[in-house]
């Protein structure tokens, strides 16, 4: 995470942050495969029969191979060509937000509740998440009125950047 102050003018602050969530991918995948290792155990054949664990096995491991490499953790950067987010570590799904783009910017509480966030990449017609973890994230809202949630490690220092750049 950086955050500096501006040293001269002409030169902009960038502020980048990293968050990770390994015990949540731990958890997931623990979840997925148990019920496939039991659907794998129940069967009948062997390993490599139609029938047998391999396939639950198979599924649940590409499952986990596209979490490993998409969504374990979310990447910021803001500045004065906006906010850059990318997740995972191959850094896909990625989104640019230009400073023109953004209407306004803000600390929220994602609080843990089934109902009201969901963790990973979300995509809704009004709202896009980049989460991997509860706690204080980084709310913009876009001039078309889309809402957009990133896991930032200082959100606060984030929001202060991007006035910063928009002050500039």
């Amino acid at each position: 995470m950086t955050a500096s102050a501006l040293p001269d003018p002409g030169r902009y602050s960038i502020y980048t942050g990293r968050v990770t969530n390994w015990p949540l991918a731990v958890a997931v995948h623990v979840a997925l495969l148990a019920p496939l290792l039991l659907l794998g155990s129940l069967s009948h054949g062997s390993w490599l029969d139609p029938a047998g664990p391999a396939i639950p096995l198979l599924v649940g491991a590409v499952v986990a191979l596209i979490t490993m490499l998409t969504g374990l953790s979310v990447k910021t950067a803001a500045g004065p060509n906006g906010v850059s987010v990318q997740c995972g570590a191959v850094g896909w799904p990625r989104r640019t937000y230009r400073l023109e783009e953004i209407e306004r910017a803000e600390v929220i509480d994602l609080s843990p509740s089934l109902w009201r966030m969901s963790l990973g990449y979300w995509w809704t017609p009004r709202h896009t998440y980049f989460t991997v973890r509860t706690g204080p994230a980084l709310r913009l809202t876009t001039r078309t009125g889309r809402s957009v949630t990133i896991t930032v490690p200082d959100p606060h220092a984030a929001i202060a950047i991007i006035r910063e750049a928009n002050s500039a």
